[in-house]
């Protein structure tokens, strides 16, 4: 398959609402398929895919904290969410041809594989998707944190972080008219700005091992793809 973008091997983070679809809630058929869709055209690009996909919409573990639950307990809710989450969309990538792996950092071997770095690369080198789910596998780390530790793993050339906003802005869009949106910064620049990119962890992850990041509109018709290509202009890149 001839390689039509810059980047050999990608990690796409995306948040768990984006399976939520219109209801901000629970797991939507037409969403996994949306976002399968999209991966698909990405695979047939000759890119080599990984995800790692939250679990906001089953469970938030600061909805428990805030009625007494124990910061670990609530974790490991939200780390099984991930988990949910990444069998629904290799369901629907499935559907549409495109084999797929689950590997998670929380061992439950009759649902999905085990993590191991080795085997998620081997699966990339056959063509495969990976889902990383089950966060780290330690409490107390986000996704993001999670995005960033298995790009620096699995030596991908970019983190590509799908929200539903076109980029990074000076302010918020939604409420400041006069919000710029830039397309390039570097990692000093986000930190002197205070630009909230991913949390602080995951965002030194990457700075450290020289993984730029790109923020991109996932929901854009084909921003997602363009950025795929090499097109810098349709968001923000870190590097």
């Amino acid at each position: 398959m001839a390689q039509q973008s810059p980047y050999h091997r990608v990690l796409l983070k995306l948040s768990g609402e984006a399976l939520a679809g219109a209801t901000g809630y629970g797991i939507d058929p037409d969403a996994a398929d949306f976002i399968a869709e999209k991966i698909q055209h990405i695979t047939s690009l000759g890119v080599q895919v990984a995800i790692v996909i939250g679990g906001g919409n089953l469970w938030r573990g600061e909805i428990g904290q805030k009625r007494g639950m124990d910061r670990t307990t609530a974790d490991h809710m939200g780390m099984i969410a991930t988990v949910m989450n990444g069998l629904a969309l290799r369901d629907a990538l499935e559907q549409r041809g495109v084999e797929t792996r689950v590997q998670t950092a929380v061992e439950m071997n009759t649902v999905a594989e085990p993590y191991i770095r080795l085997r998620a690369i081997r699966h990339m080198d056959k063509g495969r998707v990976v889902i990383f789910s089950g966060g780290t596998g330690n409490p107390f780390f986000t996704t993001d944190s999670a995005a960033a530790l298995r790009a620096s793993e699995i030596d991908a050339d970019i983190v590509i972080k799908a929200t539903k906003v076109n980029g990074v802005y000076s302010a918020d869009p939604k409420k400041d008219p006069n919000a710029t949106r830039y397309t390039t910064l570097g990692y000093d620049d986000v930190l002197q700005q205070h630009l909230t990119i991913m949390d602080m962890t995951a965002f030194t992850i990457c700075q450290e091992n020289g993984i730029p990041i790109m923020v991109v509109n996932f929901w854009g018709e084909h921003d997602l793809i363009r950025a795929i290509q090499g097109d810098e202009s349709v968001g923000t890149i870190i590097k």
